[in-house]
This record gives structure tokens, sequence and C-alpha cells, in this order.
């Protein structure tokens, strides 16, 4: 199939270009279906009489007028006083929330109009959502863009068990995610069998075993500093989202201004993240200066950019290879160090904030194979090191931590915090002849991730010109009309076959922000929502493959993006499959020897096929697409990146191959 000269790479283009990069809320007695109360009739035995049948006539163009036209002031409903809500919100204010995403709900429905009315829908500005596991998804990617938690707010019981599932997201990725929900804890003040079916006693319970903290306040004093108290828990590592209960009653009923005089914002004391132990740290310096091949393994080591630079620096000055688990951007994807090393000839291993270390050390039976057998794939003899603040917070019920791992040195520490007295420790013991056999292993593994990334080059030329697009070229064209941006990557690459980290250069700890923490889908579109939004006071580029089966769980957060005007180009993966789903239910089929043509029931997205580009058109947003043909892709994304630039939103549908 021919390509386009312009604005697309061919194979040869792809080959040459990558090799040189490479180098170098009723009033009285009405409500609904009565009519004005008689005096004179007895309450209770009004109740009793049978009533006659009513009636309804059509609506006059009065009527009409009545219902479309603003409401009458309620002065019966007014007072002088300010509401709780508005105390509420200068608590709320004093932490420096930039945005509160939410889904309207009428259990914090005064506390809404504080935000828009007292406090100008200013830090916090109000973002609309159609949904509040968008919300939640939405704070969770800006969190780690802008290093600081988005406030939510949700709709009682109904509203925080559609957030559940990108709360539970955000916990297992350790991320401060803000959730303030309201409820109606006195039963006399629901007036309705919506507020008794919307309200609880105990709110946050269904929440807790995946949440960091949470409170219930009875007083807007308690409100306070719980308020306080939450954004410090939420942001001392290890981080995790947290549930603020705001009472309806203390929203909405008035607070005198004598009483306000005697309320009180405590000051936000943060807390310094936890460093390890300096003898511990010593003892783990000793050890990788003395290795002959030492391999740090990072998950999600650097917090901040200072922790990407700091694990830079300790690689270099072991010459220690990394191998990076991509939960975020931890190092450079085009430095010698980076995937160079491996598990079987190293003598010493030190994770770093990884969730799940035994998984790394140990190989499992393969799906398609029966029973489990369990093997180390690391030496007999190596040292294995963790330092991980996941030591610090353990929860019984949702066990994400993975097997015990039997590790030789365990420091219960945040590893961004540790890396600077570990590096020093590691400077004071490396002598002149340490040094040259470092020097020497460092032109080893340069060698090594030379041979790797030409592999890579080729690997991806396969395929070039087929139809569904391969995954590897839709990561080249688009690396290809950004690498001169300032750019950040905002999707997960496991379901692109890892193809952008292995094509781009990632240098930056802004430019890649890792995966779900739970794998619940749902959350890709709405994080990269909220990411885009974090990266546009910087200018930054904002970009996010999206995978179909995902952006189906949430479409509606496409009309925020618009809505808000929040610059991201989002590219479809449309494999137009759950295609790991339909991989495991092959693996199923195989090892019973049965049918696997039948695989797509249940798992593909076709029948009719999705057309991205007009479901985004529909919430008013540019789209080009789908894209079959490869030749167009170039020039498609050169076109919606100048929409992003201007300020918008943009959609780019690919159809693609499966992985």
């Amino acid at each position: 199939m021919p390509s386009s000269k312009k604005g697309s790479i061919n194979r040869r283009r792809f080959l040459k270009g990558a090799a040189a990069g490479a180098a170098a809320l009723v009033g009285p007695g009405v409500g609904p279906g009565v009519g004005p109360a008689v005096a004179a009739e007895p309450a209770a035995a009004a109740a009793q009489a049978p009533q006659a049948r009513v009636v309804t006539p059509l609506p006059g163009p009065g009527l009409v007028a009545a219902e479309t036209s603003p409401p009458p002031p309620r002065a019966d409903v007014y007072t002088t006083d300010r509401p709780g809500s508005d105390f509420m919100l200068d608590v709320i204010k004093s932490l420096g929330f930039d945005y509160v995403a939410a889904n309207p709900g009428s259990t914090f429905r005064a506390l809404h109009e504080s935000i828009i009315n007292y406090g100008g829908n200013k830090a916090p500005e109000l973002l609309t959502c159609c949904h509040e596991e968008s919300s939640v998804a939405m704070a969770h990617g800006y969190a780690k863009i802008e290093g600081k938690p988005m406030m939510i707010m949700a709709h009682g019981t109904v509203g925080l068990q559609h957030a559940s599932m990108a709360i539970y997201n955000a916990y297992a990725d350790r991320v401060p995610v803000y959730i303030v929900i309201g409820n109606i804890a006195d039963g006399a003040w629901r007036r309705s069998d919506v507020e008794w079916t919307h309200a609880v006693q105990d709110p946050a319970a269904m929440v807790r075993d995946y949440t960091k903290w949470d409170d219930s306040p009875i007083s807007l004093r308690q409100f306070a500093e719980s308020v306080v108290r939450a954004y410090k828990i939420a942001t001392t590592p290890p981080m995790g989202p947290v549930v603020m209960v705001a009472d309806g009653i203390l929203q909405e009923e008035p607070v005198s201004e004598e009483d306000r005089r005697r309320l009180h914002i405590p000051k936000l004391s943060q807390t310094t993240p936890p460093a390890g132990d300096a003898a511990a740290v010593g003892e783990i310096a000793k050890i990788l200066v003395a290795a002959e091949n030492p391999l740090i393994v990072a998950a999600r080591s650097a917090r901040t950019p200072k922790g990407l630079q700091l694990l830079v620096e300790l690689a270099e000055l072991l010459q220690a290879p990394v191998m990076d688990r991509r939960q975020r951007m931890n190092f450079p994807t085009r430095h010698p160090l980076y995937g160079s090393g491996n598990l079987a000839s190293a003598d010493v291993v030190l994770g770093l904030e990884v969730p799940d270390f035994w998984n790394v050390t140990h190989e499992q039976t393969p799906l398609n194979r029966m029973g489990m057998e369990i093997r180390p794939l690391t030496k007999q003899g190596a040292k294995l090191i963790t330092i991980s603040s996941m030591d610090l917070l353990m929860k019984s019920n949702y066990q994400d931590f993975g097997q015990y791992s039997e590790a030789d040195i365990a420091v219960a520490a945040d590893a961004e915090a540790t890396l600077p007295s570990l590096i020093e420790a590691c400077k004071r013991l490396i002598t002149p002849d340490r040094k040259r056999i470092f020097e020497q292993r460092a032109a080893r593994y340069a060698e090594v991730a030379k041979r790797i990334h030409e592999q890579d080059l080729q690997q991806a030329a396969w395929g070039w010109d087929s139809s569904p697009i391969t995954t590897a070229r839709m990561s080249a064209e688009l690396w290809n009309v950004i690498k001169n941006d300032d750019w950040s990557l905002v999707s997960d690459v496991v379901f692109q076959s890892w193809w952008p980290t292995r094509l781009w250069n990632f240098t930056k700890h802004y430019q890649f922000i890792g995966g779900h923490g739970a794998y619940g889908i749902g959350y890709g579109a709405p994080a990269a929502v909220g990411a885009a939004l974090a990266n546009r006071k910087y200018g930054r580029l904002t970009l996010n493959i999206q995978s179909d089966g995902d952006l189906n769980y949430a479409p509606s957060v496409l009309w925020t993006a618009v809505h808000h005007h929040i610059p991201l180009l989002s590219i479809i993966h449309n494999n137009r499959a759950y295609h790991q789903e339909r991989m495991f239910v092959a693996d199923m089929a195989a090892r019973a020897q049965r049918d696997v043509t039948r695989v797509d029931i249940g798992n593909a997205i076709t029948d009719p096929n999705i057309d991205y580009a007009t479901m985004a058109k529909a919430y008013g947003m540019f789209s080009v697409g789908p894209i079959e043909n490869p030749a167009e892709l170039g020039p498609a994304l050169k076109k919606a990146i100048e929409v992003v630039k201007r300020g918008e939103p943009a959609l780019v549908d690919v159809v693609s191959q499966p992985r």
C-alpha cells in the first residue's frame, strides 16, 4: 500500500531516522398531587377520607411559562446568616485545591452553591463530570502530573458507589485523591424516600478497605480539623485516597457571625516523607558497592522530578542497570543503563517502591498450562533488598501487596526520601579500584542497550504498511510529529506492546505517569483528561493512546474535556475487542483442545463497529477517522495536533492491530 510522502514516514525513512536519533432543593401545605390544605378539616380525618379522582388539565401557555421561567425568590427559606457550607469552603480553600470535579448531587447542594457563589468558582473551580467514576479518575491522573490532589464531590450512597472502582484504582496506585461526599446522618432531617435511600449511617464503610483514612464530622469545628488532617494523611507516603463526609445539615443550616468568630481553620503541617534508617542504609550501600552485578528494580520510586534525578545518580554512580516496571516515569528510556541488566546474572537486586517484589523475582506456570509451579528467577545466593513505603500501610481484605517476599534487607520507608543518604553512603565506600570495575561494567551495558534498541527498530518495521495499522507504526508516526514538542504521554503502554517506551526518548518526569493501579478498566480516558488539565498551565502537549474498550466505560468524559477546554490528543487504539480477555479465552480453549475460532464471542466489540470519531463529534470534539490506511495516519495526527495546540481536545480514531 503506497504511503504518503507528506506528513508520514515510510519504512526506510523510519529506520534511518530512528537509527540517527539513537546515535545522537416544597413549600408549606404543598406536595406532589396535593391541593391547598382545608383549614377547618382535622389533619387525621383528611388523611383517612377517600379522595375524588382528579383529572389534570393540559398546561396552558401561562403554566408553560411558569415551568420554564426562573422560580420566584423563596423568602421563607433565606436568612441573613451564612450557611455552614461557606465555612466548610473556607477550610477547603486553605488547602490550595485548584479544582473540584463532580457530578451534581443534592447531598452536597449547599457546598456546590458556596463554591460557585461565595467562592467565586475559583480555587477550587468546579469541573462538571457526567459520572463519579470519571471524577475520581480525573483526580487520579491530575495528581500524577501536578504532584498534589484534586478534590472530588460525590452524592451520598449512590455517588460513592459509582466512584468506588476509581477509588480502588487510586488506592492500588498509591495516589492521593481527596473525596468529599454528602450525607444526611440524622433521619429526622431526611425529607423523602430519596434522601433515605441516598443516606447512610456510616458513609465511608463501603470504601474503607481501600482508602487511607475517612471521617464523618458532627460539628463544623471537627470538620475543619478533619479536613486538614485528611489532606495531610493523603499526601504522606504511602499516599492514597481519603474520604471526608460533609453532613447536609452542617452544610445548610445557618451559622451566626458570633459562632463563626469562634471557628478556626487549622494550619496544615505537612509530614516529612519517612526516610530509611541510617544503619540499614549504610549496610545496603556496602552490599551495592561490593556487588559484581547489581540490578535496580524501580516501579513507583520517582514521586517527583527529583526522584528521577536521584535514581539516575545512583545508577550511574554504581553503573547498575535499571529494570523499570513502568508504574511511573522512573528512568530515561534511552539511557544505556535502562533495561540492560537481567535477574539471572544479578548478585544483588534492589527493589524501589515495587508493589509485588515477589512477582518480579519469581516465575509461575503460564496460563495455558495445568497446575502451579514456581521457580525463582534470581540466581542462588543473590541478595534481595527492598525500600518501600508500602510496608507502612497494609490492608487485610484487599491484598494488593502480592506474595510474601523473603528479602535480606527490607526498609519500610519512602524510596525517594531515602536515596540521598544511600547515594552519599555509596560515595564514601567507592575506591578507585571499584570505580574502574564500574566503568568496565558501564561499557558492557552500553553495548547491550544499543543492541536492544536496534532490535526494537527492526521489529517495529514489521508489517509497516499493514491494515489494520500496527501498534508499532501508530507509536512511530505519533513520535514523528511530537518529538520536537514539550510532550506528556498520560496513558499506559502495555496494550501497545510497550512501543512508545521502546521507540520514544522519555527523559522528563511528566512524560509518563503509569497506568491504572488496580487495572480497573474505565480509568484511561478520564485520567488522561485530568492529567491534561494539570499539563494545561504548563503549555505541554498531552497525548493519550486510548484503548477502545476502556473508553466505552466512560465516554462522556470527552464532553467534560470539550466543555472545560482541556487540550488533549486522544489516539484511539481501536482493535475492536477486549483483546487481553480474548487471549485468555483462547488459551483456555487451546488447553482443552476446543474451538479457538469462537473466542470473539463475549470479547469482540464489533457488529456493529463503533465509530469513535463520530462519537467524539457528538460530544463537540474535533475528530478524524476511523483511519485504516497507515499512509493517512501521519497527516491526521498533524491536523489534530493543530487543534490541541489551539487549546481544544481532539481525537484520532485508528483501526489498529490487537497489540
